[in-house]
């Protein structure tokens, strides 16, 4: 299960895990367009027949507990991976553009976390994947709500790997850099490359390259590692 997994990076990690061999649900919130346009690129590459599409909210915890009870074998994997910005300096920021981003970046993990668990618990098997930002550790200007909901996911993730980590389940963070996605395309061309000038490899990074880490810690063979983050990050 990728959720946000058609768009940007949430569907360079869809696309890796599917050519690794797995069956991927990739969920997304509202652009049908997109999820279709990837379900033909799919198509294109063969890989389709593992794909299903499903549109839902996150942060919508009725939503998510009909997709749970609507998929027929347990979730082995789960990339949480939809997130949204809504900008704006603190002391002008909306009651809405705080709810709305933490509503989605941070309760919406722990919406899919609280059924996927349950569901991996009872094969005592599972990896859980949670897409975090450097604007939780660092925190950027005008991302308060963002760099909160990041820095919660971080705490979040630590807390759960505890919780289920004699269960045969990890769960763990990747951190992206500045990689190019439709979560960064609305930056002003000033503003991108002030960021590619702080980034010590001097450049941005490939989704392809974040959905790498995903796959290696979705693995069997990452089975020791949980309750870490892993940085992709250009060395920022």
């Amino acid at each position: 299960m990728v959720t946000g997994g058609t768009r940007g990076l949430g569907a360079a990690i869809s696309s890796a895990l599917l050519h690794a061999g797995a069956s991927v649900m990739a969920t997304y919130h509202a652009n049908d367009e997109a999820a279709q346009g990837f379900m033909r690129g799919c198509e294109e590459q063969g890989v389709a027949d593992r794909l299903s599409l499903h549109r839902f909210d996150v942060a919508d915890p009725e939503a998510v507990g009909r997709f749970f009870g609507g998929i027929d074998d347990s979730v082995e994997i789960v990339v949480n991976n939809s997130g949204i910005r809504q900008d704006g300096l603190l002391g002008l920021m909306s009651q809405q553009a705080w709810e709305r981003v933490i509503a989605v970046n941070l309760t919406g993990v722990f919406n899919v976390c609280k059924l996927a668990v349950r569901a991996m618990m009872s094969t005592r098997y599972g990896r859980i994947i949670n897409i975090t930002s450097p604007s939780g550790r660092l925190g950027f200007a005008g991302q308060a709500n963002y760099a909160a909901s990041k820095a919660g996911l971080v705490a979040l993730t630590r807390s759960l790997a505890r919780e289920v980590a004699q269960r045969g389940i990890t769960v763990n963070c990747v951190r992206p850099g500045f990689v190019l996605t439709d979560l960064t395309r609305d930056l002003s061309p000033e503003k991108l490359e002030q960021f590619r000038t702080e980034v010590p490899m001097k450049r941005f990074g490939e989704p392809a390259e974040v959905a790498a880490a995903v796959v290696f810690l979705a693995s069997r063979e990452a089975s020791y590692i949980s309750g870490a983050v892993l940085d992709v990050t250009g060395a920022l």
